[in-house]
């Protein structure tokens, strides 16, 4: 497992506190491969109030998001590469001071006060570059400033599989962040939703919401109206044909967003996760959405089995979660590739297993939040060659409508990318294919 982030920078002055938090947000990614998601459930990051913790991921996030700009905008005022902590730091403050418009004197003062705890020798410099880069000549190598780039193990892969334009236009989309997309609990309230909301209703059914501020406060979550849900993984839900008197299965389910959609259709849902602490989550989503009436079960998917088959089986496999990049920027950074053969490897297992577990004429929704090829489209090849009666199913005609154009794919599969729907702000990467056998 990895490391705990430093703590050597934690600050009880409630200036330096989430700015001393990102930077250890930072360095934690960057240094010791961890995922903010493992981050944020460290002891030393829970011992900071929840305002601290939640500003100084947004400035972690948002530092990593824009570090090719932050880089660039300092390059002409460095004569040699600082330490590695030391650049951290400066990126962070540059990009708070140029991405996201803070008062440059506030940053560059607590920026100093963080390198002399960090490196007292480098505190000069720091203040020196700083004060230099928010001049024009800095703001000008900001905005020039190409997005930043996927790590290598990544770009290569991406360019393979989509070629080199295509995985700019990611890069880019990746640059501006992700909107606030929810899925609404019924259909048919989806546009009086999104007035109530001031959102914009998409073509797919999922409202999306600029700028939301805090999430809680929205009209209607207390009500379970809707449910945060990136509008591209709210699709494989919808291939599945759940409605009431079907016995539906949400595989490695939690958080839960899918077995929401699921449940509210009046299907006999049974959602299976791995992880106790994940299900809690669910149950949590569940009780406020007001659909309490779901089968919740914490065990391994490679040892359960049913008690009886089910109608439709909603497996949204483990994998290597490069679809949702513009929302996680330290994915890319905090991993390496080595996971993905295994990762591979255990979809395949997972769909063998589940299709053991279908009721004749059952259908089977595989799906992976990837933009691999080998997380997707490979991996419906390999099915078919496997199993012999295999076959994708063709789109639902009411989805086949309000699909954007080429996110359909001939054989029925949709494959949607983070440089979709670059007009409305983008959409998480996402496959997905029903299966049925016979």
């Amino acid at each position: 497992m990895a490391q705990t982030p430093k703590k050597g920078a934690r600050s009880d002055d409630p200036g330096l506190a989430p700015r001393a938090l990102a930077l250890d947000m930072i360095e934690g990614v960057q240094d010791e491969q961890m995922t903010m998601a493992e981050m944020l459930v460290h002891d030393h990051v829970l011992s900071h109030p929840p305002a601290v913790r939640a500003r100084a991921q947004r400035l972690a996030l948002a530092t990593l998001r824009q570090m090719a700009r932050a880089d660039a905008a300092l390059k002409p005022f460095m004569q040699r590469r600082p330490h590695a902590e030391i650049r951290a730091l400066l990126r962070l403050a540059v990009t708070e001071i140029l991405g996201e418009g803070a008062a440059p004197h506030g940053v560059v003062n607590t920026a100093v006060a963080l390198a002399k705890k960090r490196r007292p020798s480098a505190s000069g410099m720091v203040n020196a570059v700083l004060r230099k880069v928010t001049e024009d000549e800095g703001r000008a190598a900001w905005s020039a400033a190409q997005p930043q780039r996927l790590p290598n193990w990544l770009r290569g892969r991406v360019g393979a599989d989509w070629g080199n334009a295509a995985v700019a236009r990611m890069e880019a989309a990746h640059e501006r962040g992700a909107p606030l997309d929810v899925t609404p609990k019924f259909q048919r309230d989806a546009a009086a939703l999104a007035e109530k909301l001031g959102g914009l209703l998409l073509p797919t059914g999922s409202i999306r919401i600029e700028a939301p501020g805090q999430v809680s406060a929205l009209p209607g979550f207390e009500a379970g109206d809707w449910w945060v849900q990136d509008a591209a993984a709210a699709l494989p839900a919808r291939l599945t044909g759940a409605a009431p008197g079907k016995r539906v299965l949400d595989l490695c389910a939690a958080p839960g967003g899918k077995t929401m959609q699921l449940a509210a259709t009046g299907a006999d849902v049974t959602a299976l996760d791995i992880s106790e602490t994940r299900l809690e989550r669910l149950r949590d989503n569940l009780s406020r959405t007001g659909m309490k009436e779901v089968d919740l079960i914490a065990a391994d998917a490679l040892d359960w089995s049913p008690d009886a088959p089910f109608d439709a089986i909603l497996l949204d496999a483990p994998c290597t979660a490069t679809g949702t990049i513009r929302r996680h920027p330290d994915l890319p950074q905090a991993k390496d590739g080595t996971e993905i053969k295994p990762l591979v490897a255990l979809q395949a297992e997972l769909l063998d297993r589940a299709l053991g577990w279908l009721a004749p004429g059952g259908v089977l929704v595989f799906c992976t939040c990837s933009i691999l090829k080998a997380e997707g489209e490979a991996q419906l090849a390999a099915a078919l060659e496997r199993h012999p009666d295999l076959s994708a199913c063709p789109l639902p005609e009411d989805m086949a409508q309000s699909l954007p154009e080429g996110w359909a794919q001939d054989n029925g599969a949709i494959r949607t990318r983070p440089d979709h729907w670059a007009d409305l702000g983008g959409v998480d990467g996402f496959y997905m294919v029903a299966l049925r056998r016979g």
